[in-house]
């Protein structure tokens, strides 16, 4: 099977630089930093991005959040930047977000237009009879600024779920870094049931928000707005990154052989391409089909209520000692020792 649908990569240039990366410009601006300083090694000026012409890649939205950061130096940016982010202003995307009917429906949007809404990560949205989860992926080798950008997006979901519903949703929010000294700002912006050093970046929330009526949605403003953001993707050429595809390719064909050169073929790509590619994301291919193992075995012990023997046997393992010992590889606990931290 050959991977035909197209992608974009992280020096790819397609990122309106008046819509996102504006919101963190005019957060800057108003803390009176300079914004020749602040786009120092982008590439970019600011009078350029007045213009309302520029794309930039990822790369270089990386490095102007990078900038930020160490020009600002405050604790609370990455949490103000999130609530400027999303529905945005971001033309019929925005839009369609914005009248969205439910919780549901926003989810569904955000991770159907991730390429519009969220491009340096990647949401994901998988949901069983009890709760909703919402889980980020890296979706350009963010590297430095994957904490910051967690922590954007996760508040830009919840700020926007709370606006449109007009009440606090009761979100629990799983980090996989550490806990930063400022935790207060994580209590202020998303709640307290926060947890860190968590296998994935995640946000869930119980099943029964997921189809109450927003009131503020208009069904016939959001139908519209969705079909002028699909043209908008279609006009962009591409709906994910390489490594979303990549993710979604693995996860799809997780209990059959995979090597380097397999998949290479699969992306139409020499081996060697295909690794230079990763390599330039800040990864490997072994990483990234550990990252996909590692999701599966926990999908199957969290939700299926599989055995070790099971979900050995579902991964192809020979035997269950080898899955063992790759498992604590991938999270650093064996089997048991995460169930039991899981409360499982």
């Amino acid at each position: 099977m050959t991977v035909k649908t197209p992608w974009y990569e992280c020096d790819s240039r397609f990122i309106a630089a008046h819509y996102q990366p504006a919101a963190l410009i005019d957060l800057a601006i108003s803390r009176e930093v300079d914004t020749h300083r602040l786009l120092r090694g982008t590439g970019l000026f600011y009078d350029d991005i007045l213009a309302g012409q520029v794309r930039i890649s990822p790369q270089q939205f990386l490095k102007l959040i990078d900038n930020s950061r160490r020009l600002l130096n405050a604790d609370d940016t990455s949490f103000l930047f999130g609530q400027r982010l999303l529905p945005g202003h971001y033309d019929a995307s925005s839009h369609a977000l914005r009248h969205a009917g439910t919780l549901h429906q926003a989810l569904e949007l955000l991770v159907r237009q991730r390429a519009l809404l969220s491009p340096l990560l990647a949401p994901r949205l998988l949901i069983d009879e009890q709760r909703a989860y919402l889980y980020w992926l890296d979706a350009c080798g963010c590297g430095e600024q994957r904490r910051f950008l967690m922590e954007a997006s996760m508040t830009a979901v919840s700020a926007t779920s709370r606006w449109l519903s007009g009440e606090r949703l009761p979100w629990r929010f799983h980090f996989s870094h550490g806990q930063p000294r400022y935790i207060e700002q994580y209590w202020v912006n998303l709640g307290e049931e926060v947890q860190f050093e968590r296998q994935l970046d995640m946000m869930s929330i119980a099943v029964d928000y997921l189809h109450r009526p927003w009131p503020m949605a208009s069904a016939t403003a959001g139908q519209v707005a969705q079909q002028q953001s699909q043209r908008q993707l279609t006009e962009l050429g591409f709906r994910a990154s390489l490594l979303d595809r990549l993710y979604a390719y693995l996860q799809a064909h997780i209990r059959e052989p995979l090597n380097l050169d397999s998949v290479a073929h699969a992306f139409d790509m020499s081996p060697a391409t295909f690794k230079r590619k990763l390599q330039k994301h800040g990864t490997h291919f072994q990483e990234q089909l550990d990252l996909v193992r590692k999701h599966v075995a926990l999908y199957l012990y969290q939700v299926k209520g599989y055995s070790n023997e099971e979900v050995a046997g579902y991964l192809h393992f020979q035997d269950t000692t080898n899955f063992r010992r790759s498992f604590k590889r991938w999270t650093g606990f064996s089997p048991s020792a995460l169930l039991h931290l899981l409360g499982q």
